[in-house]
């Protein structure tokens, strides 16, 4: 599998328990059962770029840009919804991204300087109250909140153990 974000998810209880079922049966298709599985998930994650609701349904923090222009959190251009990739094998399967910026709005970021530089001569040109201030580099605070959008929700839960016994059945 190529690299994805850090970002892992473990299944455990129940599903641990189908999954021993499944290794001991033969004749079934543990490759394509972790397709169908990797499939549902990233379809199920991409969905929630629409809904703007992390996996437990909680609906994700505005974004400044999204409140003023009344367009949708997460979703400005869309790289990061079009980034969530799913792979998968008979050991198993994942679900990410390998945008660098992915795990800040996974996890959010609290308080982390960093320098941003101009990247044309006039440079960078910001509003402070009632002036216009222009700078070839800042030093800025980034807080921005979590918006989580991997992860498994409930109904992703109820498709898994759905998939999981459908193949323990064929």
């Amino acid at each position: 599998m190529t690299a994805m974000a850090t970002t892992s998810i473990r299944l455990e209880g129940d599903i641990r328990r189908l999954r021993k079922r499944l290794n001991q049966l033969e004749n079934v298709d543990l490759k394509g059962v972790s397709l169908a599985l990797a499939e549902s998930l990233r379809t199920s994650t991409k969905e929630r770029f629409k809904t703007e609701k992390d996996p437990e349904g909680k609906p994700w923090p505005k974004s400044i840009r999204a409140s003023q222009t009344g367009g949708q959190t997460l979703t400005d251009s869309a790289r990061l919804k079009n980034s969530i990739k799913s792979e998968a094998n008979a050991s198993g399967f994942a679900i990410g991204t390998n945008l660098v910026y992915a795990r800040t709005h996974q996890f959010g970021e609290k308080g982390r300087m960093v320098t941003i530089r101009a990247r044309t001569p006039k440079g960078l040109v910001f509003k402070i109250g009632d002036r216009w201030i222009r700078k070839k580099m800042v030093r800025v605070n980034i807080k921005i909140p979590a918006r989580p959008y991997l992860g498994i929700s409930e109904e992703d839960m109820l498709e898994i153990k759905s998939t999981l016994e459908k193949a323990l059945e064929e």
